[in-house]
């Protein structure tokens, strides 16, 4: 039950969410540094809000008591000899801590580093070689993690030969006023790891500049407006949570409440829960898998509209993957009862190396699609009189935030016209430095000051479509095929979901390259594998028009990035070492 005299927590509670509404000026991120930014948020009186696994406010932290935590922080990493340009490396757990290290690292002019999390694929093993690789990479000075994290971050440091400490114990030092450096707006800020970023990872180099330009672009592209509120459950080590949905809020003076991730992913509609609870919430972003779930999670009998008030969602924020109409309809269809509308959805894209935002939809317009025919997806034209092949639905991902440059170019960089797929370049002022430390990295996507994003797509009147990932193309006898189609086709047949199938090209014994379909299956009837093998066959030949391998997997087999979304180079690794076992189904 909500009680209204408690600022929106549960009867009982003795706190109280930090409010919505502020007389202070709103300031679209017109700060020099991120610091300046903190600064000026502790004038006012909104803040972060951190909520239990079932939605019940945990702790109401003032921007305020963010800039004195930090601060803090700040001087207990400077007593530890930290200098301006040092890397922190701080696992990324959404908390208070988390928040007042990152800002504290930043006010001591130090290069915070967020790590991500263990997940449960891989263990404990895998968590430690994954932080051992990211530390060698940033070179940190110092790890800092949780508590509970102490045994397998604290071995990761160890054995990257860095000082580690649980932040309790970084804590208990006594923290000495001393004068902190000052930040020039052309400095790094930060490191940020992408998504993909295990076995080779590249640390992206964002200076405040950037961040503060995107963070402004990002506010005015989302047409912010007095009382907005922002609720997450993104984790903080990926780019979509840790820019636009903890330093937004920051930057432009917006209360936020969070969920932890591990949260979300046990009780997915705790998420919706906290926005239905909290009557100031218009703002929450998810990847595609997220809307997924939750639709899949309410029962044909549960009385949504008697659980749920999402009427105040204005802007159902998407990205960080490829946005399915499909899903996001199933979404409506489910939530509508609840208040909420198919305006509300703002598809957008970006990436870690242009900080966050490339192209936002203009709030209002909801999901807008294209089709497009296959011939043209193949990097083929449809000739005069061809008949036309099957059609996928492309998203409109928004016109570019303000400040960038969007350019869709060939294999020879020459600009393409609108409605012609190519590979997606962009310009700005957001647009990383580099990659830290990986000059062959950073010169091979960036060129005159273009960034080659990696994604295909296209033009259609200043609006951006984004097709696909090039690397993650598979080209059959010189056609191409999406790896996302195949996935499609096979999702269509009954018991399978998004995030069953990971499709990717392989090289075959006799040296052709063919498609590889790994299936996670729940069934353990070898009679019935055997039949959805060749099912699944039939059904890609039947789509694409090619023989491909498919191999049967168990259930939680298939890899995921850091931010949730399937990792189809990871899978291709891992199948390929054989980490990656497939049912036997000759036995």
């Amino acid at each position: 039950m909500v009680d209204p005299r408690n600022g929106g927590a549960r009867a009982g509670s003795q706190l109280a969410y930090t409010p919505s509404d502020s007389p202070q000026p709103r300031r679209f991120a017109d700060f020099a540094t991120v610091g300046e930014a903190l600064d000026y948020a502790a004038q006012g009186v909104c803040g972060l809000n951190f909520h239990d696994p079932r939605g019940v406010l945990a702790r109401a932290y003032t921007y305020a008591e963010l800039r004195r935590d930090a601060q803090d922080d700040a001087y207990r990493l400077i007593a530890r000899g930290i200098a301006p340009g040092d890397r922190v490396a701080i696992i990324a757990e959404t908390g208070p801590e988390f928040a007042a290290l990152f800002f504290g690292a930043i006010y001591a002019g130090a290069w915070p580093v967020p790590l991500p999390l263990p997940t449960s694929f891989g263990g404990r093993d895998s968590y430690i070689d994954q932080i051992r690789v990211q530390l060698e990479s940033a070179a940190p000075t110092l790890l800092l993690f949780p508590p509970e994290l102490a045994q397998m971050a604290g071995s990761a440091a160890e054995t990257a030969g860095i000082d580690g400490f649980d932040w309790d114990s970084f804590r208990a030092a006594e923290a000495r006023s001393v004068t902190l450096p000052e930040a020039d707006p052309q400095a790094i800020a930060y490191l940020q790891y992408s998504s993909g970023s295990t076995r080779f990872p590249h640390g992206v180099a964002i200076t405040h500049h950037a961040l503060l330009d995107n963070l402004a672009a990002h506010a005015h592209g989302m047409e912010l407006v007095p009382g907005d509120r922002c609720v997450s459950w993104l984790p903080w080590y990926h780019d979509m949570g840790l820019v636009g949905c903890l330093l937004s809020p920051v930057a432009n003076q917006v209360s936020a409440d969070y969920l932890k991730t591990e949260d979300f992913a046990r009780r997915p509609l705790a998420w919706l829960d906290l926005i239905s609870r909290n009557p100031g919430t218009t703002l929450s972003y998810s990847p595609t898998f997220g809307y997924d779930i939750c639709a899949r999670r309410i029962g044909s009998q549960q009385d949504v509209a008697g659980r749920f008030d999402l009427a105040r969602w204005r802007v159902a924020g998407n990205g960080a993957d490829m946005i399915r109409p499909d899903v996001m309809q199933s979404f409506v269809d489910a939530f509508a009862p609840a208040g909420f509308h198919a305006s509300a959805f703002l598809p957008s894209y970006g990436l870690a190396e242009a900080t966050l935002a490339v192209s936002i939809m203009p709030p209002g317009e909801g999901i807008v699609i294209e089709l497009v025919e296959e011939t043209q997806l193949s990097g083929g034209e449809v000739q005069p009189g061809q008949r036309p092949q099957r059609y996928r639905a492309i998203v409109n991902c928004g016109t570019p935030v303000r400040g960038m440059t969007v350019e869709i170019r060939d294999e020879d960089d020459a600009v393409l016209p609108d409605r012609t797929i190519g590979k997606l370049w962009c310009r700005g002022p957001s647009v990383m430095v580099g990659y830290y430390r990986d000059e062959p990295a950073t010169a091979a996507c960036m060129k005159d000051g273009w960034l080659d994003t990696g994604d295909m797509g296209y033009l259609s009147n200043g609006y951006v479509y984004i097709v696909g990932r090039a690397k993650d193309m598979i080209i059959i006898n010189g056609k191409n095929h999406w790896p996302q189609d195949i996935e499609w086709a096979v999702e269509q047949l009954p018991g399978f979901k998004a995030g069953d199938i990971a499709a990717f090209a392989i090289t075959t014994p006799g040296g052709e390259e063919a498609p590889a379909v790994l299936v996670q299956c729940r069934t353990s009837d070898p009679d019935e594998r055997s039949r959805l093998r060749d099912e699944i066959r039939e059904r890609v030949r039947a789509i694409i028009g090619v023989n491909c391998v498919v191999e049967l997997v168990p259930p939680r087999t298939l890899p995921r990035t850091s931010s949730g979304k399937l990792s189809r180079a990871k899978a291709r690794n891992l199948y390929l070492s054989g980490e990656i076992q497939p049912y036997d189904l000759a036995a």
